[in-house]
């Protein structure tokens, strides 16, 4: 074999070798070509003497020091940039926390760093060694928790065991027992919704969500029952007022109660303690009163202390459910914000019916002190703002 030939096949074949092989077979042909064997192969070959001279080495110890997995011996490469510079650690947790050193009024204990940012102001390292230093010392990316319970309502577990205790009697009694709340208001129109759904086109909505943009604003209004996983919705397009919620309920009553609950003599109404049907509002108990006068029936109603809303089954047995069935779909007209809420449902058999409400509710009704004393309503001992039963003033027709 000519040598120009046994170059060339020298050449292809280490090409094709790990470093380690390669080492190998440099250090072998150099032993086989005996005097100025290294320098011949490092031409050849195109690998540093050095390199060659090392896998005689290799050779001559014996293969077998080296385990399979590995191409290079334990211990090899460069220190890392923590046992080169033992300082850098306490001088990255200061930049990382400023409020254990320093300057408490220091400008950067209030400015956010990222790994780039940190590594400019130490100076040495990237991006990627200080978060791995980061790493070893136990620091890595977290949000805020939610654990801290703000001012609560001094009986707020007391209200909440009540109000299971009441729901059972109810239930046993086969009495309508329903939960009610006002959703967040939607813009109808070709806005973007939260979401994601799968498609093969996406739907090209506004970039920006002007409200003057809007065909309209809706609110759905929510009644469930969880006896029967039975709803309705009424969607509104004037003020969230107690006298909508109070609408909203008189029409539950009209459409859905009669059928499951033909025999019942008595209501009870989950509901949270603020908005349209807090326990503030005068409007919300002198519309549930002309309710009740009109029913015929008293209407005991238990609301959720502050910090306990979430419990409301309404929240995640209807509206959660609505949000996620409209997901990525934008309610472009009202007809569509129905359809979709109409066609939700679970695997636990949900149910929702939908209506549209056009009557006109006006904001800032006044009821006056007057009014306020002439309802038939009874406060409990414990917890009374929270809980109350408005009975009729007098034996009422049913609308």
């Amino acid at each position: 074999m000519s040598s120009e030939i046994w170059e060339n096949h020298a050449k292809v074949v280490c090409e094709e070798l790990n470093e380690k092989h390669r080492r190998w077979v440099a250090g072998l042909l150099s032993e086989v070509i005996g005097r100025g064997g290294t320098k011949k192969i490092a031409e050849v070959i195109g690998i540093d003497p050095k390199t060659i001279r090392q896998g005689r080495i290799d050779l001559e110890q014996g293969i077998k020091v080296y385990p399979i997995e590995r191409i290079r011996r334990e211990g090899g490469g460069r220190p890392t940039l923590k046992k080169k510079d033992v300082t850098i650690e306490q001088e990255l947790i200061e930049l990382v926390e400023p409020e254990t050193g320093g300057d408490p009024e220091d400008r950067c204990k209030y400015t956010r760093s990222s790994l780039r940012s940190l590594a400019k102001r130490l100076g040495r390292g990237s991006a990627t060694t200080i978060g791995n230093l980061l790493k070893d010392l136990g620091y890595s990316l977290k949000t805020n928790v939610k654990r801290l319970i703000g001012k609560v309502h001094p009986q707020r577990d007391w209200q909440y065991r009540f109000i299971q205790r009441t729901k059972a009697l109810f239930i046993r009694a086969g009495q309508p027992v329903i939960s009610v709340d006002a959703k967040k208001s939607e813009l109808i129109g070709n806005f973007k919704n939260c979401g994601s759904r799968y498609c093969k086109t996406a739907d090209a909505v506004n970039v920006y969500d002007f409200p003057s943009e809007a065909k309209c604003k809706a609110t759905p209004y929510g009644i469930y029952d969880n006896q029967t996983n039975h709803a309705l919705v009424m969607i509104g397009q004037s003020a969230v007022t107690s006298e909508f919620a109070v609408a909203s309920i008189r029409c539950w009553w009209k459409q859905i109660a009669h059928i499951h609950y033909p025999q019942a003599n008595h209501l009870l109404i989950e509901a949270d303690a603020g908005g349209c049907n807090g326990h503030r509002p005068r409007l919300w108990k002198w519309e549930l009163q002309k309710f009740s006068d009109n029913i015929g029936l008293p209407i005991t109603v238990c609301h959720y202390p502050s910090g306990a809303s979430k419990w409301n089954p309404i929240e995640h047995r209807l509206f959660s459910q609505l949000s996620r069935n409209w997901a990525a779909y934008p309610l472009r007209t009202l007809t569509i914000m129905l359809n979709f809420i109409r066609g939700t449902t679970t695997a636990k058999g949900l149910k929702v019916d939908a209506e549209l409400d056009t009557a006109t509710y006006e904001k800032g009704i006044k009821i006056s002190d007057k009014e306020i004393k002439s309802l038939n309503l009874h406060r409990r001992r414990i917890c009374p703002d929270l809980c109350y039963t408005i009975k009729p003033r007098k034996s009422g027709s049913y609308f």
